[in-house]
């Protein structure tokens, strides 16, 4: 009787099997295959496996809410009684003024809307705010920030990368990168785009010089969130999981001998995070499974609020799920002209959402685990050029913006900064971007001076050359 034959790394004679040999030989058939990748995982953990903070802090995820264009703190949160009675008149040159109507210059705009304080903390915002307005406490706004540039693309990286000319990693992916993310079968930072994608392109949540799986993975805005996230029919997870063995085992062989190409480690690891999707994202992705009165909160439903508020509650079950980092788009608000209804519009559309995020996230008692960003690229300036005589609009202002924070450890109720009388420049506890991002690291219990990355000859970090916790906004 022929003794059976049980495939193993070494030559293939016939003889009884070793123990090594029959726990492999299991590993051969179809039905061992989830156990198989278990125990894989347990043996080599992957590289998004949680990591410890590096300093403690109570946010464990971040959600960043990035309105795409520079949204006017002059209309929102930084209300100018000053450009009442400047309004047209031309703006300050050579210390002078003229009517705008008589010089056709550039000239001061007061504006559209009226501002009003609410909570407890006295915040100001603009009418348009109405649902925000009800979490005002819970909110810390930032009017020191600046930054180096007027031109939305190289602004865009900046506040995204710390670096205005692209190709350094988005700080979603700094953030896995330092901490790695809780859920295994998720990538570890998504984004949730508009259907055109933001100025800069993917580049605002590339990985740059860190390994590829720290990139931000895109969900569509329409259409299937996940292109091809099931497979075709008679195509058994089975059948994948034996395809996705047989091509590592090739990739693996490839790597050995071309150790420097690091790229396709982490393809390898894509094609198995894409497989593992297939038992989460669905569900995740699913907002049926909520209630009515929680789709209500977030502006499920209505026309102006549907799209961002199913952005945002997906934004709070991807960090329930454990993400790490999520951020979501919202724009344009480049208003140059018009701005009382490009503005009025924009903010109809994500103050519910937002306000019902925070909310959500309180009730759930996610709040204090979960930092919330709300930034643009830059603020606008209090003037503009004569545009129809009443299309009284705004230009990109580096010099001043409102930034708020919620959740996380930041100083809630509290508004910090100030900007001159006219909205022009930050004038108090002032910080360059920079600082803003070593602090967003720090509530996340990351030190920016640790969390670096050998490339090009020296250690790189997110703020570029260093930068100071800005101690006001933590609580």
């Amino acid at each position: 009787m022929r003794t059976p034959y049980f495939p193993c790394a070494g030559a293939r004679a016939l003889h009884a099997p070793t123990r090594r040999e029959f726990v492999y030989g299991l590993g051969a058939s179809l039905g061992s295959v989830a156990f198989s990748s278990m125990m894989a995982a347990e043996k080599s953990p992957g590289p998004l496996a949680p990591k410890p903070q590096q300093a403690h802090a109570k946010a464990k995820n971040c959600i960043f809410l990035m309105m795409e264009g520079g949204p006017s703190h002059i209309d929102c949160f930084d209300p100018k009684p000053a450009l009442e009675k400047l309004h047209l008149k031309e703006f300050i040159r050579e210390g002078r003024q003229k009517s705008a109507m008589e010089s056709g210059k550039r000239y001061y705009v007061r504006s559209p809307f009226k501002f009003s304080q609410h909570g407890q903390s006295g915040a100001w915002m603009s009418e348009p705010w109405r649902h925000l307005a009800g979490v005002a406490d819970e909110l810390c706004f930032f009017r020191g920030c600046q930054v180096d540039s007027v031109n939305h693309p190289t602004a865009m990286y900046q506040m995204n990368c710390g670096n205005r000319f692209g190709g350094d990693p988005a700080i979603g992916a700094w953030v896995t990168y330092g901490l790695g993310s809780v859920n295994q079968d998720l990538p570890g930072f998504v984004v949730l785009p508009e259907i055109s994608y933001p100025q800069g392109g993917s580049a605002n949540w590339g990985n740059g010089y860190l390994p590829a799986h720290f990139q931000g993975t895109p969900l569509r805005a329409k259409g299937s969130p996940i292109l091809d996230l099931q497979p075709p029919p008679g195509i058994t997870q089975e059948h994948q999981r034996a395809n996705l063995d047989l091509l590592a085992k090739i990739n693996d062989r490839h790597a050995r001998e071309h150790p420097w190409h690091d790229e396709l480690k982490a393809r390898m690891n894509n094609y198995e995070l894409a497989f593992r999707m297939q038992t989460q994202v669905p569900e995740v992705l699913d907002l049926a499974g909520e209630t009515e009165k929680t789709r209500e909160m977030y502006g499920i439903g209505r026309d102006a609020t549907d799209a961002f508020g199913r952005k945002c509650l997906l934004a709070r079950k991807l960090v329930e799920k454990g993400v790490r980092f999520v951020q979501l788009y919202a724009g344009t608000w480049d208003s140059h002209d018009y701005i009382e209804r490009a503005h009025g519009n924009l903010i109809g559309q994500v103050d519910q959402p937002i306000a019902g995020l925070i909310k959500d996230l309180k009730q759930r008692g996610l709040l204090d685990d979960t930092l919330i960003v709300w930034c643009g690229e830059f603020g606008r300036t209090p003037d503009n050029g004569v545009r129809g005589g009443t299309a009284y609009g705004r230009d990109h202002n580096p010099s001043a913006m409102t930034i708020w924070l919620a959740g996380g450890g930041v100083k809630a109720g509290h508004t910090i900064g100030l900007t001159d009388d006219t909205g022009m420049e930050a004038v108090e506890c002032v910080h360059h971007v920079r600082d803003l991002h070593v602090t967003l690291l720090r509530l996340l219990g990351l030190d920016d001076n640790k969390l670096t990355f050998y490339h090009a000859g020296r250690f790189k970090q997110l703020s570029q050359f260093g930068g100071q916790v800005i101690q006001e906004l933590i609580a």
